[in-house]
């Protein structure tokens, strides 16, 4: 019997589909505004030799008030409700809500002056996770898909890029290989979904059918190579060595002890630091924590007790963790918002979106920790020294982590692209 051949459209719907429900896995952040992604550029070359073999990248979605956690005003009106207090370093103050942090602020490098004109959240997250503008013509790689494009792979049964927690419109990839999109992970606790057949579906029969789409697929690939199909070839080799894996032992939170699991928090950022590090132990390159709901608009101050211990518990036991297993020195641990909030409080009690200024921090391999760099004015309101751009930031830590950011690679579109988006590093922050 012969096989009818399956058309480009159908067959690239039938992969996506297929691909979504494999091993939990969706490929939606590939497409591309005319359906599907271009031919992805060559390999980028491989990263010169960083202090930074891992990053833990913790993003608070939402926009997190600067002033409310790493840049307190106390003495004056804008300031709000929060208190600053001092830290383990001289000078350095943080938001009263942030205790455990500000033991371990020898750590860390708070930079205060980071500035965008984005002021909308989807195109701020993009712009802080790629470095580039959000155009219809193209997707640009996250930082993710970057660092596993220019490093070797250490674990060879596991990808080397995740994403935990609920994420609507992740770049993923871009326009790079499919393959290096992050794995999504939307609760820590239930883990990697989808990675046993289901009841009904016997080995045996798995395989058959395997055998019958390879089949199907055999005529198409031949006339029509793609590397948008190699990329989902590759995801089904790869996810059918990990079904039934020791590796993925990995995800299952329940083999820490409840004491480690109450110190990173019982809640959805905590356990998913807990899992970021559990990653970075088995050799996964990079993992982004997702830690929404900072768009706080009202009832601020209500919202922040929450959020803000949670994320002093998370980070803190993160930090610790990570130094106490030795491998603070080889893990960059990056926490990112894609803008601030306004110095006014607004009639809401609340604070609305700010751009001008904000806050971010770096700590572990390839920074110097225990500093402050940048200012921002008295109020909180725009940067007063040392601007740092969002493409500056990005250009830091692919530094920090040896990327290459000095090649210009032209994109599918034609246009150049440079990996952290063409920023300069900032020297002072770097060991």
């Amino acid at each position: 019997m012969t096989t009818p051949e399956i058309s480009g459209f159908q067959r690239r719907q039938f992969m996506a589909t297929a691909a979504s429900s494999l091993l939990g896995v969706s490929f939606a952040n590939i497409l591309t505004r005319d359906g599907f992604a271009a031919d992805a550029p060559a390999k980028l070359p491989v990263a010169a030799p960083g202090k930074a073999q891992h990053i833990i990248y913790l993003f608070m979605s939402g926009a997190m008030s600067h002033i409310d956690t790493f840049d307190p005003k106390p003495d004056v009106p804008e300031g709000g409700e929060t208190k600053a207090i001092q830290t383990r370093v001289p000078g350095m103050m943080f938001g009263e809500k942030l205790p455990k942090l500000s033991m371990l602020a020898g750590a860390l490098a708070v930079v205060r002056s980071l500035t965008t004109e984005t002021g909308d959240h989807t195109q701020a997250q993009y712009l802080m996770r790629t470095a580039y503008k959000q155009i219809n013509s193209i997707r640009h790689p996250g930082m993710g898909a970057w660092m596993v494009n220019q490093t070797d792979r250490i674990n060879r049964d596991l990808p080397g890029n995740f994403l935990i927690g609920n994420v609507d419109r992740h770049p993923g990839a871009g326009f790079l290989h499919a393959s290096l999109s992050p794995v999504p992970i939307a609760n820590a606790d239930v883990g990697l979904e989808n990675t046993e057949l289901p009841k009904y579906l016997d080995e045996k029969l798995f395989n058959r059918r395997l055998v019958l789409a390879n089949q199907f697929d055999r005529r198409f690939q031949t006339k029509h190579p793609n590397l948008e199909i190699d990329a989902y070839n590759q995801l089904y080799v790869e996810a059918k060595r990990l079904m039934g894996s020791d590796k993925l032992e990995v995800f299952d939170l329940t083999q820490e002890t409840e004491e480690i699991r109450e110190a990173y928090g019982k809640n959805s950022f905590g356990q998913g630091c807990l899992l970021a590090r559990r990653l970075v132990e088995q050799g996964i390159r990079y993992v982004e924590v997702s830690y929404g709901s900072w768009d706080m608009h009202q009832d601020l101050y209500a919202a922040l007790e929450e959020k803000a211990g949670f994320l002093d518990n998370a980070l803190s036991s993160l930090l610790r963790d990570l130094k106490a297993k030795g491998l603070l020195e080889k893990t960059l641990v990056v926490l990112a918002t894609e803008f601030g909030r306004s110095p006014e409080i607004n009639a809401n009690a609340g604070r609305d979106h700010h751009p001008g200024v904000f806050s971010g921090l770096l700590a572990g391999a390839g920074i110097r920790g225990g500093q402050v760099y940048g200012a921002s004015d008295d109020r909180g309101f725009s940067v007063e020294s040392d601007a740092v751009s969002i493409e500056d930031f990005n250009s830091t830590i692919a530094t920090a982590a040896g990327l290459d950011i000095q090649t210009e690679f032209i994109a599918p579109n034609g246009r150049p692209f440079k990996v952290g988006g063409g920023g300069d590093p900032v020297r002072e922050l770097l060991a």
